[in-house]
């Protein structure tokens, strides 16, 4: 059975919270699932039969909550080969400043760069708008579970 590996960034819980709501839905689509919080390069499985679904908040100026900083710098000291492997990413932000989602997307380009292949374009999810973000969540993921989904 195929697994979604939920990769979880945070600082306040709601990432958190995020991949704790889209569960259910995986688990109806038919796939098994775990949580990695914090996330571990060393703890993920990296071949074709694994999605790595990242679920991260942005911190600062940009930068990686706490709970993922250890895996993107073992993104990028390691530099797995991640050919084949499929990702989505959900990035969650405040518009009101200037580094809206960016550790999202950081996380994003940084896996394509390692040839992960992208199963959709990251769900940028604002706070500003989405107040309880597990809504915008929730609308997001059975669309992109049917792109996974063989």
């Amino acid at each position: 059975m195929t697994t979604i590996h939920l990769i979880v960034g945070t600082t306040m819980g709601a990432s958190e919270y995020i991949a704790d709501a889209l569960i259910p839905y995986i688990e109806e689509a038919g796939f098994a699932h775990q949580i990695h919080n914090p996330a571990d390069l060393t703890s993920l499985p990296i071949d074709q039969k694994q999605i790595w679904l990242v679920v991260t908040s942005t911190h600062g100026a940009g930068d990686y909550p706490e709970s993922i900083q250890n895996f993107a710098h073992q993104l990028i000291e390691q530099k797995p080969q991640l050919r084949g492997l499929r990702y989505g990413v959900i990035a969650l932000g405040d518009s009101s400043y200037d580094t809206f989602c960016e550790a999202g997307l950081k996380m994003d380009s940084q896996l394509q760069d390692l040839g992960a292949v992208q199963t959709g374009a990251p769900l940028k999810i604002d706070i500003q708008e989405f107040p309880i973000p597990e809504d915008a969540a929730e609308a997001w993921i059975p669309s992109w579970l049917e792109k996974i989904n063989p």
